[in-house]
């Protein structure tokens, strides 16, 4: 039998299969993550590219996302998703690559990752998970804390003075040639998610079109790290985040 009998788009196992796994998440009730999950999932179904899309996961949280979407996969080390997501689309310019990220992956360790990669222009999306907090090693306190939170390693709420100011990445990011869509969002109510999945589609069409980077900052909620229900969580990330992390495009080039 002919290889080209055999490689038909009717024997392939991309497309066949739901993007969402069915998987028990591992997240903890009320975290944004799965709902973040959901929303890629369908873009990625929506848009029919399940066998060109390369997801490049991270440290942190967010580190398990390869179990719960039927994509291809890389993993990278801790802040360097960047990098790696560089290299797979520089060698697979016909694939849709995106990073997934948390605050203490990205806007951390990673900074000079996301900064350079973003000022070149790299033709990658980079979905972004701010919830002010390092969330898998036990709550400490992350770049992006505001000041007054507490943490577990800010028992008293952040110090400008000791601890410096929260950091406004994706603000910084808007500002690069590089970039071509820049946006903040959230996932806490039906008409937030809706726009959060209007912004994800929009950044791997752009992807599609070759315009450059494109950067997704969700706002999020750690109600275990915040030590406080979810319900509760969504409040405070209302009245304290959004605030100082106001939603909406930056940058739509």
């Amino acid at each position: 039998m002919d290889i080209k009998d055999i490689i038909k788009p009717e024997n392939k196992v991309y497309g066949k299969t739901p993007v969402l796994k069915d998987a028990v998440l591992h997240y903890c009730p009320g975290c944004s993550h799965g709902v973040v999950h959901k929303l890629i999932a369908e873009v990625i179904e929506e848009m029919g590219i399940q066998d060109k899309t390369i997801g490049i996961s991270p440290v942190g949280c967010s580190v398990f996302a390869y179990n719960y979407l039927d994509i291809d996969w890389q993993q990278a080390a801790h802040g360097r998703a960047p990098a790696l997501a560089t290299a797979t689309k520089r060698l697979m310019p016909d694939k849709y690559v995106f990073t997934y990220q948390g605050d203490g992956d990205l806007a951390s360790i990673g900074t000079a990752e996301i900064m350079h990669a973003c000022n070149r222009g790299e033709n990658i999306v980079v979905i972004f998970i701010n919830n002010a907090i390092y969330g898998m090693t036990g709550g400490q306190m992350a770049p992006t804390t505001l000041l007054g939170q507490v943490t577990a390693t800010t028992p008293y709420g952040r110090q400008a003075d000791l601890n410096g100011y929260p950091l406004k990445i994706t603000e910084l990011i808007a500002q690069l040639e590089g970039t071509c869509y820049v946006t903040r969002q959230s996932v806490q109510n039906p008409a937030a998610v809706r726009k959060t999945k209007k912004a994800i589609r929009k950044a791997f069409e752009n992807s599609a079109m070759n315009k450059g980077t494109s950067f997704v900052e969700v706002v999020s909620t750690c109600n275990s790290g915040w030590k406080t229900t979810p319900v509760k969580a969504n409040k405070w990330m209302e009245e304290n985040m959004f605030p100082f992390y106001p939603l909406g495009d930056m940058k739509d080039r």
